[in-house]
C-alpha cells in the first residue's frame, strides 16, 4: 500500500494514540496534534510520528496547523474532545446549584467546543487537501446520553451527514465511530468508581470493557479501500451496550 498522510487530533493519548499507532504500523506518515506540548512530544517520539501543538477549538491555531501539513492529507481523524464536565465539576455532573444560568451556559459551550466545534474547524480547514476519508470520534452518549456532552456528540453525528454529502462527490467518505465504555483513556479523569465501572461493564453483551485497540481498528477500517462505499454513518463500538433498533 502506498504511504499515506494521516492527521489524528488529540493523538497523544488513549484512542487517538492507538489510532496513530495503527496507521504507523502500515508505514503511513502520521501527524498527531494536541494541546499539551510535553505529552505530545513524548508520544510522537515513541510512535515515530510528528507532533504539532494545536488546540482544535482555536481557529487561529487550526489555521496555523495548515502550515505544518503537506498539500495532500489522505485521512483526518477528529479524535480530540471529551466530557469537559469532569474537569469543570470534579465529577459532579448535576446542574449548577441555584440555577446559575451563566455557569450552565459556560458548561454547555465547553462541551460543544471540545467535541463539535473542534471537528468542524479542523475539517473545514483540511477539506481542500483531503483525498480519502474523515472519521469523527462520537460516543454512545450521542444516542442516549444526557447533558451537554451527549448533545455535543449527537450534533456531531448529524453534522457528519452534511460532511459526507459535501465530500462524497470527491470520493471522500465521512463517518462517526461511537465508542461505549472504553478502558485505557483519560475520559473519566480518574473519577470512575468501581461501582460505576461494573455498571458499565454489565451493560455490555460481551461482558468486557472496550479497549482502545477496538476503536482504533474500526477507524482504520473506515479509512481503508474496503470501506470506500460506507459514508454518512455512525458505527457504534460498544460490546452491545447499545444495539440496533
Amino acid at each position: 500500500m502506498t504511504m499515506r498522510t494521516i492527521v489524528v487530533t488529540g493523538g497523544a493519548t488513549g484512542i487517538g494514540r492507538a489510532t496513530a499507532e495503527q496507521f504507523r504500523a502500515d508505514g503511513d506518515e502520521v501527524v498527531i496534534t494536541g494541546r499539551r506540548a510535553d505529552v505530545l512530544a513524548k508520544a510522537a517520539a515513541e510512535l515515530g510520528a510528528r507532533g504539532v501543538v494545536c488546540d482544535a477549538t482555536d481557529p487561529e491555531q487550526v489555521q496555523q496547523l495548515l502550515t505544518e501539513l503537506p498539500e495532500k492529507v489522505d485521512v483526518l481523524v477528529n479524535n480530540a474532545g471529551g466530557n469537559t464536565d469532569f474537569s469543570r465539576t470534579g465529577g459532579d455532573l448535576s446542574e449548577p446549584a441555584g440555577g446559575e444560568l451563566a455557569q450552565l451556559k459556560s458548561s454547555w459551550l465547553a462541551n460543544l467546543e471540545a467535541n463539535l466545534i473542534s471537528a468542524v474547524l479542523t475539517t473545514a480547514a483540511l477539506a481542500p487537501r483531503l483525498t480519502t476519508a474523515v472519521v469523527h470520534l462520537g460516543s454512545i452518549a450521542g444516542a442516549r446520553g444526557p447533558g451537554s456532552y451527549g448533545a455535543s456528540k449527537a450534533g456531531l453525528a448529524l453534522w457528519n451527514a452534511e460532511v459526507a454529502a459535501e465530500l462524497g462527490p470527491r470520493g471522500i467518505t465521512s463517518n462517526v465511530v461511537a465508542p461505549g465504555f472504553t478502558a485505557g483513556t483519560e475520559f473519566f479523569q480518574g473519577q470512575l468508581s468501581d461501582e460505576r465501572r461494573e455498571t458499565l461493564l454489565q451493560a455490555t453483551l460481551t461482558k468486557r470493557e472496550g479497549e482502545v485497540a477496538d476503536i482504533a481498528a474500526t477507524i482504520h477500517f473506515l479509512a481503508s479501500p474496503a470501506a470506500r462505499h460506507l459514508t454518512g454513518q455512525v458505527l457504534h463500538v460498544n460490546g452491545g451496550a447499545l444495539t440496533t433498533r
